[in-house]
């Protein structure tokens, strides 16, 4: 990944020399812009200097320099700085301010005004890594024309680590810039082992390559934009990058390698019998594991798959019957939920998108259909009115005396509403159907009797709705 940097432009105002203007955009936030600094002044005043480590104190007034371009007023100061010193500056006080650096030949290095699009927080702040020794300008801003009083600058130069080799555990702090880093470590018993970046800077990547081939690659496992590989690892010599996932400016990271805290203990199985009411462990590491259960006689099925280290996805096939879910667990959890006849069938345990490795929780659960509770009776052109609570399912029976083409609508301005409708060998389900979010399933029924499940898509929704049964 190239650093880039605003070049700043030579401008004339009635014939007099004026300014090097630069400007940059931020995503989906109003433009930030440098100020105009007038080579007059510069010629007839020095800017204050500014000390590493030391602590500085300013004010913006009427006074100070002028940025032609938005009316706000500014204050220069200069600093020297050590090839490879990575340094912070932050700026406090009353004033709505921003900060910018530039080299020697007037180039905008970096700017407290564009922070990463998901750290606004840090837009008080100023961080970069020095690629040559010398004097550079530091250019305090109003934020815009209105921004005016005092204003303290903290700056220290951070302490990084240096060496391209990690050991297994350790922790380690980078800076990103370029390309990304790349270090060795070694692995010297086999296992379950976790990899971590983190950065509030930059949105985080890890590619893991080693023994036979072996490479791993992570975006936003470890959630808020942070990277984890977790995954079984054999012993022998690795190569861990840690890089940006997007063209996005450097910063601040940390390393965290370690063991993987596996769950109790338990015992790993990748495949094999799916048993009722006993859940069982496994490992994700890129290819899909099947299980089987069988049933003995019709009933109300759950499966849900659990996982800290990647986003779930479970799949459920049998005698005419697929169902898939991602996220239906909560979080990045998934559960599938079906009334099945008798037989047998195969539950798929794999990650959304085929992404990510780790330890993942399977379990399942059966109910027979005839113990499975009732609402009560739904009769045609009736209409129940009821609330549904937090993460439950509501049943109601209905029967068809004639054939026919029937529709059931659930209808709620509280939740997502999700529909299912089975019996006489048909299981049917609809999320929107109905539009906006209420559901809707329209189908040609045999007589015969029927259960319909009201509930919300999501886990913890809850809410008032209405049921109905109308024959078209």
């Amino acid at each position: 990944m190239a650093n880039r940097a605003s070049t700043m432009t030579l401008a004339a105002l009635g014939g007099a020399a004026v300014g090097l203007v630069a400007g940059w955009q931020l995503p989906d936030m109003a433009p930030t812009t440098a100020p105009i600094i007038e080579e007059a002044a510069a010629d007839n005043a020095a800017s204050p200097v500014l000390t590493l480590g030391e602590r500085l104190r300013g004010e913006i007034t009427s006074a100070s320099e002028l940025n032609g371009k938005d009316g706000s007023r500014f204050q220069r100061f200069t600093l020297s700085l050590e090839e490879g010193a990575l340094i912070e500056i932050e700026l406090g006080g009353p004033l709505q301010g921003t900060l910018a650096l530039y080299d020697s030949e007037e180039t905008l290095l970096a700017s407290s005004a564009n922070p990463a699009y998901y750290d606004a927080p840090a837009a008080t702040s100023l961080r970069r890594r020095i690629d040559e020794s010398g004097d550079y300008l530091l250019v305090v801003s109003g934020h815009d024309k209105h921004s005016y009083g005092p204003f303290t600058l903290t700056s220290r130069e951070m302490e990084l680590t240096t060496s391209d080799t990690l050991e297994m555990p350790s922790r380690a702090d980078g800076w990103l810039q370029g390309d990304g880093d790349t270090f060795s470590m070694t692995i010297e018993e086999s296992g379950l082992y976790q990899i971590e970046m983190r950065s509030s800077d930059v949105d985080a990547y890890l590619v893991l390559e080693g023994p036979n081939g072996y490479r791993r690659e992570d975006d936003d496992s470890a959630g808020n934009l942070n990277a984890r590989i977790a995954d079984f690892l054999e012993p022998g010599d690795y190569r861990l990058t840690a890089r940006a996932a997007y063209d996005h400016d450097g910063g601040l990271y940390t390393l965290e390698l370690g063991p993987h805290a596996q769950a109790d203990g338990a015992t790993l199985r990748n495949s094999g019998e799916l048993t009722f009411d006993e859940p069982l462990h496994g490992w994700f590491s890129g290819e899909t594991l099947n299980y089987e259960f069988t049933l003995e006689s019709p009933a109300a099925v759950t499966i849900d798959m659990l996982s800290s280290d990647f986003d779930a996805y479970l799949e459920l096939q049998g005698d005419n019957v697929f169902a898939s879910d991602d996220d239906g667990g909560g979080e990045l959890n998934a559960r599938l939920y079906s009334p099945l006849e008798a037989g047998s069938y195969r539950v798929t345990a794999r990650s959304h998108g085929g992404h990510g490795s780790g330890l993942f929780e399977l379990r399942a659960s059966s109910t027979p259909l005839e113990e499975l509770p009732s609402n009560g009776q739904l009769e045609i052109d009736n209409p129940v009115r009821a609330r549904l609570a937090p993460g439950a399912r509501d049943y109601y029976e209905l029967v068809v005396e004639e054939a026919g083409r029937y529709r059931l609508d659930l209808l709620s301005d509280d939740f997502d509403a999700f529909l299912e409708l089975d019996g006489q060998g048909q299981y049917l389900r609809d999320d929107d159907g109905a539009g906006e979010l209420n559901a809707r399933i329209s189908s040609h029924l045999e007589p015969g009797s029927y259960r319909a499940t009201a509930r919300a898509y999501g886990s913890s929704e809850s809410g008032s709705y209405t049921l109905q049964l109308h024959r078209e």
